[in-house]
């Protein structure tokens, strides 16, 4: 059981997260829940929101509180946060990765390689 158990955590953690096309890279700080500062402003979550943590479990938004985190993130539609991943160093150093919608929208993902293309 613990073996199994072991070998699990361990192939969960090789296994390479994809994130949506829609995610942005930026940097949160956490305040006072839901309030947040992203990229030094200020910033709110969405009912329901959802952060996972290095390790892709998830995170109650008082866990970060005080931290400055680089993350990928989604906005919902009123554009508060919706989901959060807070990035392994090996992420933070794919990039490019849009910080912007206007970017996003501009540049070429492949959601296989991860990978961002700028024009």
């Amino acid at each position: 059981g613990l073996l199994a158990l072991t070998l699990l955590s361990t192939a969960q953690a090789q296994v390479p997260r994809l994130f949506p096309a829609h995610a942005l890279r930026g940097e949160i700080t956490g305040t006072a829940p839901p309030d947040v500062l992203l990229n030094g402003r200020p910033a709110r979550l969405a009912p329901g929101a959802r952060i996972r943590n290095q390790e892709n479990r998830f995170d109650l938004i008082s866990q970060i509180a005080g931290q400055k985190l680089v993350v990928n993130y989604t906005l919902e539609a009123g554009g508060m946060l919706l989901e959060i991943w807070i990035l392994t160093p090996s992420e933070q150093a794919n990039r490019p990765w849009p910080a912007t919608r206007e970017q996003a929208q501009t540049w070429t993902f492949d959601p296989i390689a991860q990978a961002w293309t700028r024009p």
